[in-house]
């Protein structure tokens, strides 16, 4: 299906996108992490009873990406209380 291949050129733009903050120091808002990686993950699923397989995978791998900067932000935050 033709709509795979489109849904799934975005989320590669999306992840590709997204390297530079998974890289950088400041992190977006622990909520706002796990709000949208939630949200993603779960169109992901939606993606995959659709049987847009190349979607699925890429909406999962942006989710995942959204959840690794909330752990980021956790331990960023860890880090910086005393000790």
């Amino acid at each position: 299906m033709w709509q795979d291949y489109i849904l799934s050129a975005g989320e590669v733009i999306f992840c590709v996108t997204l390297i530079p903050m998974l890289l950088a120091k400041e992190k977006p808002p622990l909520s706002s992490s796990i709000l949208t990686g939630s949200v993603l993950i779960v169109c992901g699923v939606v993606f995959g009873t659709l049987h847009l397989w190349l979607a699925f995978v890429s909406q999962i791998i942006v989710g995942l990406q959204w959840f690794w900067l909330a752990v980021q932000k956790i331990k960023q935050r860890d880090s910086s209380l005393p000790h």
